[in-house]
């Protein structure tokens, strides 16, 4: 039976709901949640509607995925309104960090490697979920994020908790000098490893969240390496282009 991961941070306030799911062997697909990887939609839409069952404790939850394109592209949620739930066609297009306050609405992030971080402002009651792979970090998706809630909301940095989900770890991810040199003038950010380099994107994103203002005790590490345990998590590289994705989920309950 999959189990949720979660942030103690982020489980210690009232009317907010956030999960990171798990793989599960005795479900089809091991639990992916992914539609767009090529498996049967429809026993990808039973794995959903299973997590549907899990969070909707107090009422109907509005579920909102958005077509990942490591971009640096943002979207306000503004519509209680369910979108790429159960299906593609109506997923949020072309977009890597989400935000709202509406109440309700759960803001969700597929990943197999990549980094899910899940933001709430605990003053102003808003929430984000943010897809950053190296391309997104690059881009510093995370920090512009911060910033789309300060412009958007009038968030305050120092009031936002962030939580940084499971993603491959320094440890497992190896890169070229092409992917690496983006990060060069952070030299707590990598590891070099003769000619390829170690590249910590969990930590990197911590980084530029403090650079946003985030106060660094208000930023929670989960410290799971995606490649490392491939039994709980999807991983892309260490499964080698694996189709599953686990989903990191924010929203706050009316």
């Amino acid at each position: 039976m999959m189990d949720f991961y979660k942030f103690s941070s982020l489980k210690k306030y009232d009317g907010l709901m956030h999960a990171v799911s798990t793989k599960s062997a005795n479900d089809t697909y091991d639990f992916s949640l992914a539609l767009h990887t090529g498996e049967e939609s429809e026993k990808i839409i039973q794995n959903r509607e299973l997590v549907s069952e899990m969070l909707e404790k107090n009422g109907k939850l509005h579920f909102i995925v958005a077509e990942q394109t490591h971009s640096d592209n943002i979207t306000v949620v503004t519509e209680l309104k369910t979108r790429g739930w159960g299906s593609l066609n109506d997923a949020v297009e072309n977009c890597d960090a989400l935000m709202t306050d509406l109440k309700d609405v759960v803001l969700t992030i597929l990943t197999a490697d990549c980094v899910p971080i899940l933001l709430y402002d605990k003053e102003k009651k808003i929430v984000a979920a943010v897809h950053a792979g190296w391309k997104g970090t690059k881009a510093e998706i995370a920090a512009k994020t911060v910033r789309k809630m300060q412009e958007v909301f009038g968030s305050k940095p120092e009031d936002i908790v962030a939580g940084i989900a499971p993603a491959i770890g320094r440890c497992c991810y190896e890169v070229g000098e092409e992917v690496a040199k983006h990060f060069f003038d952070l030299l707590e950010g990598y590891t070099q490893k003769e000619e390829k380099y170690m590249l910590d994107l969990s930590y990197i994103n911590k980084y530029q969240l403090l650079g946003a203002g985030l106060k660094e005790a208000h930023i929670e590490m989960s410290g799971i390496c995606t490649a490392c345990e491939t039994e709980r998590f999807f991983s892309y590289r260490k499964e080698q282009g694996c189709s599953g994705r686990f989903m990191s989920m924010i929203g706050m309950l009316e």
